[in-house]
């Protein structure tokens, strides 16, 4: 018995396509119908982005009680008060050798090395003011400076020239230590690995914290003037409570 034929495929999705085509001619006839109607409306106006009328303080004249702090109220920080008073307070029963107080920037300069060029350069930093205050205890010298300059910018050049060469065998003769909680590009602190020796004199330990916060530099230099050791972690406890002042 001879098969029959089969029947021709049908083809599929022909009446979904048209259905699909119509439907797609339904959309584009509805967005065109609609930009028309949008078209021949008067636009809707959008709402004041700002007050026309702001309601603002009446300004003051200055009188006797009018100083720079209350004329930059809102820019105003801690540290453009007297930084001497944000200097840690000595221990009780510590021998103070220094109050808390001002250096001259003359007087500061001959601190370094070459005090000339010291001088110069700070000048052209932008210093400002330095705190500083010294105390004795146990035969162990503390003194704490806030080194203040006008802008960030020769804080930040201070802070690297004074960390740069601490790690040279004439000073720490070590890489140092970075301050807990403190990024170490701002901060460190060094217990010097040799003994500074002088006759007639006992040996001294020396040890320093620099850290830059803002437009100060914190240097904290902790020594002993019998050579005992130093630990490292009470310069750093030093260096953060001064920061905490801050």
């Amino acid at each position: 018995m001879t098969a029959a034929a089969p029947a021709p495929r049908r083809r599929p999705g022909r009446t979904t396509l048209l259905i699909a085509g119509a439907a797609a001619l339904g959309v584009l006839a509805g967005a065109v119908t609609g930009y028309a109607v949008q078209y021949h409306r008067d636009p809707t106006p959008l709402p004041p982005l700002a007050q026309q009328k702001l309601v603002t303080p009446k300004a003051l004249v200055p009188d006797d009680a009018t100083t720079n702090k209350t004329i930059n109220a809102n820019r105003w920080h801690k540290t453009d008060d007297d930084i001497s008073k944000l200097l840690i307070e000595a221990p009780g029963g510590a021998k103070i050798i220094e109050e808390p107080g001002y250096d001259t920037l003359d007087s500061f300069a001959t601190h370094f090395e070459r005090p000339g060029p010291a001088l110069s350069d700070l000048a052209s930093d932008s210093f400002r003011r330095v705190a500083t205050e010294m105390w004795e205890e146990d035969d162990r010298v503390t003194e704490v400076r806030l080194v203040q300059f006008n802008d960030f910018a020769g804080a930040n050049e201070f802070q690297r020239d004074q960390s740069g060469y601490m790690s040279e065998k004439k000073f720490a003769g070590n890489g140092g230590a970075a301050i807990p909680g403190v990024p170490a590009d701002l901060g460190h602190v060094w217990v010097f690995s040799e003994l500074r020796e002088k006759p007639g004199y006992y040996p001294l330990r020396q040890s320093r914290a620099i850290v830059r916060r803002g437009d100060i530099v914190v240097e904290v230099f902790y020594n002993d003037k019998r050579g005992r050791n130093i630990s490292q972690s009470d310069v750093i406890d030093l260096a953060k409570r001064q920061l905490e002042r801050l």
